[in-house]
């Protein structure tokens, strides 16, 4: 009908392309216009099912909003768009002002779809053979495109193969443990320390915070890991030999400065402290 009415062609397969995938398995829209029109046709259905009070429970999904949602997910990631998912649905959302005459809480529906999307990408990326723990692993540092959740997954199954990955894991969870116990709040910036394994420990995270850095700005987050994996001797060094709760309170301020500078680097990809031995 498209073409009868003298439509370009690219605007009549977008219009085939919006419904896209039809089922599991099937193909994702392949055209831009397509690609544009079925996630924009898609995330407008969410929110707007959503904005009623009309979600899914249990077995029951008569609008097919699970089906939606994973339409989203596979048109962005099987076509490597970089699409921020949060501000999507938060602009979807702002475009129902009301419901039935009534102001809408427009943060609360944006929430409540993004969560709902999360849980579809769990599926999803259970069902490509990742595991529980690696996906909280990622969910941890709320990455809001889901191409880009991805390349951090992807580099954390790469990561737990190494040698070094269940020491550092370990490693990761006891820090996270320690600075979320203290009762004394991490110095502004590592200063003085006095062990010889807390001080090489400092110079390889800063050398290894300044190395990470254009790893980084390129996503190229399995070099990152591989990069901090590299810190693992000098983490093991450091709790071999040093008391992180000290009694001077200077001190232990500064050495969990300097734990929280090895949280931060590792956190700029994914929490590994929830990866399981």
């Amino acid at each position: 009908y498209a073409l009868a009415e003298h439509e370009p062609k690219s605007v009549a397969l977008a219009i085939e392309e919006q419904y896209f995938p039809k089922q599991s398995g099937s193909p994702t829209a392949g055209s831009t216009i397509g690609q544009i029109l079925a996630i924009a046709e898609k995330i407008d259905t969410l929110v707007g099912i959503f904005a009623v009070g009309l979600i899914p429970t249990g077995d029951k999904d008569p609008y097919a909003l699970r089906r939606a949602a994973l339409g989203i997910l596979r048109t962005i990631i099987e076509n490597k768009l970089n699409i921020n998912i949060v501000e999507l649905t938060e602009f979807a959302s702002a475009q129902i002002k009301t419901v039935s005459g009534q102001t809408r809480d427009q943060a609360e529906t944006a929430d409540r779809v993004i969560d709902f999307i999360f849980d579809r990408l769990k599926g999803y990326c259970l069902d490509h053979g990742y595991t529980t723990d690696e996906f909280d692993a990622v969910l941890t540092v709320i990455p809001a495109e889901p191409l880009d959740f991805m390349q951090r997954l992807q580099a954390v199954k790469a990561f737990r193969q190494l040698p070094e990955a269940e020491s550092l894991a370990a490693a990761n969870k006891r820090i996270r443990n320690i600075l979320k116990k203290s009762d004394t709040q991490p110095a502004a910036s590592v200063g003085a320390l006095v062990e010889a394994q807390e001080k090489q420990l400092l110079q390889a995270a800063l050398q290894s915070e300044s190395d990470i850095q254009p790893l980084l700005a390129q996503r190229n987050y399995q070099a990152t890991l591989n990069r901090l994996a590299e810190l693992r001797n000098d983490v093991d060094a450091f709790f071999d030999h040093v008391m992180v709760m000290t009694d001077d309170l200077d001190l232990r301020a500064n050495r969990l400065a300097l734990l929280n500078l090895l949280s931060e680097q590792f956190l700029t990809c994914a929490d590994i402290s929830k990866l399981q031995s």
